[in-house]
């Protein structure tokens, strides 16, 4: 097992680094001047020549690479261009809305799709599976703005249970944290209640077929039983894939909710940096996420044992 981890932490040394590559020429090769940006419209040459060769920017591209990489093994993330600010202090101001909704959505779609899930498989082909495929349904085709429109329109405007936005940190209480931030987590949680519902239905299916689970069901266990202690950690491998991938989606920001529901988030300073082509803080929001799906996906691997017993390291 301790074998497996080095091996897996190990890997990710050079996923990192062609990440970090790609990232340092995508920007570099962009069009666009960072000196330009700093110096404003009005600066002379002289004056952008000198900010140029204060940010290295006249040096060769091999010689920029190796001295950010070298800043951010330091836990220098660089200094934004637009509001002179440390990157990593603007990202630490942004993380814990996005990281706390996040959260939130996960628990309230794990909750609510698995019991859905393993419902639709148990009584398959009936109206509560055709209920479960029908949501599922609706939760891929309809945009997460229209959802997030219409729970503000009935939630907040009509019944006034919960503000139209803003959001408040969980430091403050636990009442006024739930209250901002359980509309934004409902509606991001349709989108994965009804994926990850789909794919316990699926998987719960495929596993109900089995005869291990004839055998259960024929000495006499409980259906409780045969649902939960033997199918569903049987299928529970791909089921949290699906979690830890989303969890993932949700660490890197989800724009258009964040924008609905006016959340100061990690998505609306990454799309606030692209617009004005902060390229410090674009390059540590890529590295950040490409990071976190790197993690997940490990925690995820080293977590298979748990739920399957065949799976040995």
């Amino acid at each position: 097992m301790l074998g497996y981890i080095l091996r897996r932490i190990l890997a990710v040394i050079p996923v990192m680094l062609l990440v970090a590559v790609f990232v340092f020429l995508l920007l570099r090769l962009t069009p666009g001047d960072p000196a330009a940006i700093i110096a404003g419209d009005m600066a002379t040459p002289a004056q952008l020549e000198r900010i140029r060769e204060a940010m290295g920017l006249n040096d060769p591209l091999h010689i920029q690479f190796v001295t950010w990489v070298g800043q951010l093994l330091r836990g220098d993330l660089g200094v934004s261009l637009i509001s002179n600010t440390p990157v990593a202090t603007m990202v630490a101001d942004r993380i814990a809305p996005t990281l706390s909704i996040a959260v939130l959505t996960i628990v309230m779609s794990v909750a609510i799709a698995v019991p859905m899930g393993v419902l639709a498989a148990w009584k398959h082909r009936s109206m509560a599976d055709y209920a479960v495929m029908t949501f599922s349904v609706l939760g891929f085709s309809v945009p997460v703005f229209v959802i997030g429109y219409l729970f503000i329109l009935v939630f907040s405007l009509q019944l006034g249970w919960f503000p139209v936005q803003g959001y408040t940190p969980l430091s403050s209480g636990l009442g006024g944290f739930l209250s901002n931030a359980f509309l934004p987590a409902l509606t991001l949680s349709t989108i994965y209640v009804a994926l990850i519902a789909r794919m316990t239905r699926a998987n719960m299916l495929e596993v109900l077929g089995e005869d291990y689970i004839r055998t259960a069901r024929a000495k006499g266990a409980p259906e409780r039983t045969v649902l939960f202690r033997h199918a569903l950690k049987n299928a529970a491998v791909p089921i949290l894939t699906v979690i830890g991938t989303g969890f993932a989606l949700l660490i890197g920001g989800v724009v258009v909710t964040e924008t609905v529901f006016n959340i100061p988030g990690v998505g609306r300073l990454t799309v606030d940096a692209i617009l004005a082509r902060d390229y410090p803080v674009i390059q540590a929001m890529i590295l950040l996420t490409s990071f976190l799906y790197v993690l997940v996906n490990l925690l995820i691997d080293l977590s298979y044992s748990l739920f399957d017993p065949r799976i040995r390291y």
